[in-house]
């Protein structure tokens, strides 16, 4: 598996790379900027990319920007952007296709190799990986503006919401919160019916229904 990687920070950069090359996947490129980065997803077409959100030489969304554009260009090019926050508009601009193939993962919270290995392979495959940070600010957003259904969910639907909404399949989910998986099934239901979404057994289809969901204005 290909993957350009865009991280301005050498020692970071460097381990990441050696991290990657440890699992069997191929670097393709490993840039330090903002230009860099958006000829190297132009020139080299990767299965996927790892990229910081600020780069030089801007330090904003530099990388964030290059990366969108990279989907604009081919759409569903899988995307896992790391951040030192949490940044709505950042994680809504990622999210606004609905097309899968994305993650937000905060630098700080990514504990172990396997954790992060997880992600870049889940995204590649056209999955998502959140971080449970992103998906509890956007869902208090919803909550925050007033808008109905979030507030209808009871507490153990929001968790297994949140879980969801992270890529977690049934099975995980109700591993994490020691339930059975029909009791999972069971509150993923009743969340999509109080959401007003399809109901789907599909991980990847329910997490982007959910993710739309936070991200939609109305």
């Amino acid at each position: 598996m290909r993957v350009v990687l865009a991280e301005d920070l050498f020692l970071l950069r460097d381990g990441l790379v050696r991290l990657l090359e440890a699992y069997d996947f191929e670097i393709a490129a490993a840039v330090e900027t903002g230009p860099e980065l958006q000829r190297a997803l132009a020139d080299l077409e990767p299965d996927v990319a790892v990229v910081d959100v600020r780069l030089p030489p801007t330090h904003t969304d530099e990388g964030l920007q290059c990366a969108l554009e990279a989907r604009r260009r081919k759409p569903g090019l899988p995307v896992l952007v790391l951040s030192q926050h949490v940044e709505q508009l950042y994680a809504r601009e990622l999210l606004a296709d609905g097309s899968g193939g994305v993650g937000y993962l905060l630098k700080d919270r990514v504990f172990d190799a396997e954790q992060f290995v997880d992600a870049v392979r889940r995204v590649a495959a056209g999955g998502t990986a959140m971080d449970p940070q992103v998906i509890q600010q956007l869902l208090a957003r919803r909550a925050n503006d007033g808008r109905g259904p979030v507030d209808r969910l009871t507490p153990r639907e929001r968790e297994v919401m949140e879980l969801m909404a992270q890529g977690r399949s049934n099975a995980a989910i109700a591993g994490s919160l020691v339930v059975t998986e029909r009791a999972v099934a069971k509150h993923t239901a009743n969340i999509f019916v109080k959401l007003g979404l399809e109901v789907s057994d599909d991980d990847n289809r329910r997490v982007l229904a959910v993710l739309a969901y936070l991200d939609r204005d109305h």
